[in-house]
């Protein structure tokens, strides 16, 4: 960022953004201009990265993008390093691992199949106290989740690209040993981004290491799974169940096999509601805002190499 913080002000983009996004930049200490004047952008449109892309062409003396969304897979492609971007990566951390916890919960009891029973039916379920958890990803959901799952005492493996010491894991190994952290887990949950190395990651061959009574639970995209493996899993059996708070397509078609699977939890990406993302976003921005025009780190880094 070659401007001065003197200098620096805010736009935000496209015309008829939200209310509460000016009030987080105004509350931030910037004034909101046009985006000829502006030296940053704030994008709430979350499917037009092409809108973006013509915005900064036309105004390249841009130099801070902040998109307020933890995904950015539609916007990898114009994710460079000639300017800041920022997302909402950790922002939705603590109201999506709850979300994990209610899915895992659910499956693993067998409360979605009791729900769905017309009359009393006989026990079934499994313990998440003192499972096994296997957690692809290690951003902040993954932090949030393994402090969440501490009281019921698990045993947690996270798969994550770089391996790194993550405070409540019992072991942290990298992608290549992904099969092997799949083997003998009784709960695996995907938080991981969506890149070019992940999409389909779980598919027909890793359904077929799982143990029998395993649930997956995915918060993440629903590209990263197979989703015709999946359906095959659950009618054969190969797992225990899937919960999904996020499918390939999305939103899943009426009438796709999976709605009727009795060992199928889905929920319509509610992993944050508006009611939940609102105040968290609005304090990601409002303090990135801040720190923009104080010079001083921005939160939430777009890695354009990485692209996430």
């Amino acid at each position: 960022m070659d401007q001065p913080p003197s200098t620096r002000s805010v736009t935000v983009q496209p015309a008829g953004s939200p209310a509460w996004v000016t009030d987080a930049v105004t509350d931030g200490g910037a004034t909101v201009t046009g985006p000829t004047e502006a030296t940053a952008v704030v994008w709430t449109a979350a499917r037009d990265a092409a809108g973006l892309a013509r915005l900064l062409e036309e105004n390249p003396h841009i130099d801070w993008v902040q998109v307020p969304f933890a995904g950015v897979e539609n916007f990898a492609p114009i994710v460079d390093s000639s300017r800041t971007w920022t997302c909402g990566k950790g922002v939705y951390a603590e109201p999506v691992a709850e979300h994990v916890l209610a899915l895992a919960l659910a499956g693993m009891r067998n409360v979605a199949a009791y729900a769905r029973a017309t009359g009393w039916t006989g026990p079934a379920g499994r313990n998440l106290l003192g499972a096994r958890v296997t957690v692809l990803g290690g951003g902040g959901i993954t932090e949030s989740l393994v402090r969440l799952l501490s009281p019921f005492g698990c045993r947690i493996t996270v798969v994550r690209r770089n391996v790194e010491h993550i405070e409540g894991a019992d072991e942290v190994v990298g992608t290549e040993n992904l099969v092997d952290a799949l083997v003998g887990a009784d709960l695996v949950v995907l938080a991981l981004s969506l890149t070019d190395e992940t999409r389909g990651i779980i598919g027909r061959a890793e359904f077929e290491v799982m143990e029998d009574h395993a649930w997956v639970v995915n918060v993440a995209r629903g590209a990263h799974i197979v989703t015709d493996d999946l359906v095959w899993a659950l009618a054969n059996n190969v797992i225990g169940g899937a919960a999904l708070d996020v499918t390939d397509p999305e939103p899943l078609p009426d009438g796709h096999p999976l709605w009727g699977m009795p060992n199928c939890i889905i929920t319509p990406h509610v992993g944050n509601t508006p009611e939940m993302a609102v105040p968290l976003l609005s304090e990601r921005i409002r303090e990135n805002v801040r720190r923009y025009l104080g010079g001083e780190p921005l939160i939430g880094l777009i890695d354009p190499r990485a692209g996430y």
